[in-house]
């Protein structure tokens, strides 16, 4: 089968051998799949070099093949990825064993994968193939974030650094859909003017002073992703009480923080990271309620995935990348 992989020889086009249904899996014919900046990260993560993996956490296809034990599913049911595996329940933290498809497991940048029957969810019918492929991991980072960890509340004041992201373009619509209001940042004017469109209250340049232009705005909750680059510059915005949830970052990992001004104020550090299957099940029926769609900025056939990765890379995208298989 045609896949998109890394190993020895870097990251490439190329090919890998039919999976075959074990027991208590499936076979799914993949119809199309999402780009993830997880996916960015992967090479360098295994120092460029080891055995070929296909790359990929989200997808949605066809099941063609029902192995031994399987029970509820039927060869032509359509289906979406569930790329968090063997995190049912939620609860406070992942539990052992969970792991993000795409590593160490083959992912879903393949014309078919080999999958537990158990990360199958049926797919959305009011969602496009293309729709389909990217709600995932993205949707489930996003609404983990802010509704589990966040605890949104109706009336809240969410902030936002970086407006272009698949996590943060679902974070703005499921905020406004629990009734917060929303102010982000992005150094591009094209980004800040989409995210009012997607129903962003405020849209602020990334390189402006925070403080002064939000100085008659109250800030509960901060969805962090960006990192050093902006995590003081977030906690220094917070209200006293407030919270800052951070799933991500994008720039350097380690922060200096300053103790005093945190206890001081009562702040709430809370990590996050994907979800549960509990989760995503509420997240898709959310969504369906609401009418929460994924955004999607580029669609590409998986033989220029690569170009896709490049994108990413480079940050031009607002929303997801799409491919079709």
């Amino acid at each position: 089968m045609k896949a998109i992989i890394h190993g020895e020889s870097g990251l490439r086009a190329g090919s890998m051998p039919d999976p075959e249904a074990g027991s208590g899996e499936v076979v799914v014919s993949l119809r199309t799949a999402g780009l993830n900046r997880r996916d960015l990260y992967i090479p360098a993560r295994r120092n460029h070099k080891g055995d070929d993996l296909v790359l990929g956490s989200d997808g949605a296809g066809v099941i063609e093949q029902v192995g031994a034990e399987v029970t509820g599913w039927k060869v032509g049911d359509e289906v979406l990825i569930n790329p968090s595996i063997g995190w049912f329940k939620n609860t406070a933290a992942s539990p052992e064993g969970f792991s993000p498809l795409g590593m160490p497991d083959d992912g879903t940048f393949a014309e078919k994968i080999a999958i537990s029957a158990e990360q199958l969810e049926p797919r959305p019918q009011s969602l496009s193939w293309e729709e389909s492929a990217c709600i995932g991991l993205a949707g489930l980072t996003g609404y983990r974030a802010l509704v589990t960890q966040g605890r949104v509340q109706k009336g809240d004041t969410v902030f936002l650094p970086g407006a272009g992201s698949g996590v943060a373009t679902f974070i703005i619509q499921f905020a406004k859909a629990k009734g917060a209001r929303v102010i982000v940042t992005s150094r591009s004017e094209a980004k800040r003017k989409a995210a009012l469109r997607l129903g962003a209250d405020r849209a602020i340049d990334t390189n402006a002073d925070w403080k002064e232009e939000l100085k008659d705005e109250t800030i509960d909750l901060v969805i962090e992703s960006v990192g050093r680059a902006t995590f003081n510059r977030s906690l220094d915005l917070l209200k006293s009480g407030g919270r800052l949830v951070v799933f991500g970052a994008t720039t350097e990992d380690t922060v200096d923080i300053d103790l005093r001004s945190l206890f001081n104020k009562q702040q709430e550090i809370i990590g996050s990271m994907m979800g549960s299957r509990e989760e995503l099940r509420d997240m898709l029926a959310f969504s369906e309620q609401h009418g929460v769609r994924p955004v999607i900025d580029e669609v590409l056939p998986l033989k220029e995935a690569l170009e896709g990765f490049k994108m990413l890379e480079d940050s031009s995208q607002f929303g997801k990348i799409v491919f079709t298989i």
